[in-house]
């Protein structure tokens, strides 16, 4: 891990994190399908949710983007709205699974709780918009959310190929630790298991204080709820 100074930064990151609630379920499934279109069989987010085990995060857009918003002099009802949103997705891209009033979410991150380490199973993020620094701020939360339930160790497989994941995951600790054949059931590509050790020492801790510390000094101050 990479250690460095970073100057106060008070801007604030268009994004937050929480736990994902079954309100989330269609949207997660559409970041599912964008994120990973040839997964199979797809996340069942709903049996997940009651999964003691299983712990997920949402990333969430603060403010509804514009290009969502409905015209202010729209004299659309409730339910021609819902029309509207919904015939606008096969027309013009808009999401199918966001309603004007829902928190328009753009990525997720779902880990099981074992009982020496939190298993990473899926990182998903929107298209359009990588690059942001979402995917980072859901490791962040994921890592806060394992430290506060005083877990060990943090783990999580890879692509082989992806190397700027991987990249991602060795700035905040972890190491590679063996590869898993044929993981990936699409094209039978190996994965790389990854591991963050010893998360909860004093070592470990102020390295993550300065690694967050520098995405909030180049994203923004972003709201965190992760229990």
């Amino acid at each position: 891990m990479a250690a460095a100074q970073s100057a106060p930064n008070t801007s604030k990151m268009p994004y937050a994190l929480r736990p994902m609630q079954e309100r989330d379920l269609a949207q997660a499934v559409e970041i599912e399908r964008d994120a990973f279109p040839t997964l199979f069989p797809p996340t069942s987010f709903r049996r997940e949710l009651k999964n003691r085990l299983a712990r997920y995060l949402v990333a969430w857009h603060s403010e509804v983007p514009p290009e969502l918003e409905v015209p202010q002099n729209s004299s659309l009802t409730r339910v021609s709205r819902r029309v509207f949103y919904r015939t606008a997705s096969l027309l013009g891209g808009r999401p199918s699974a966001w309603q004007p009033g829902q928190q328009y979410l753009v990525g997720f991150l779902g880990a099981w709780y074992m009982p020496d380490e939190v298993h990473i199973v899926s990182v998903g993020v929107r298209s359009d918009y990588r690059g942001l620094g979402v995917g980072e701020l859901l490791l962040i939360g994921a890592i806060e959310q394992a430290q506060q339930r005083r877990m060990p160790a943090v783990t999580l497989e890879v692509r082989v190929s992806n190397h700027i994941a991987q990249n991602l995951y060795k700035k905040y600790g972890f190491e590679p630790m063996g590869v898993r054949k044929g993981y990936y059931s699409d094209n039978r590509e190996d994965a790389l298991i990854m591991t963050a050790f010893s998360i909860r020492n004093q070592t470990y801790r102020e390295e993550f204080r300065i690694l967050k510390d520098l995405h909030r000094q180049r994203w923004g101050d972003a709201d965190r709820t992760v229990l």
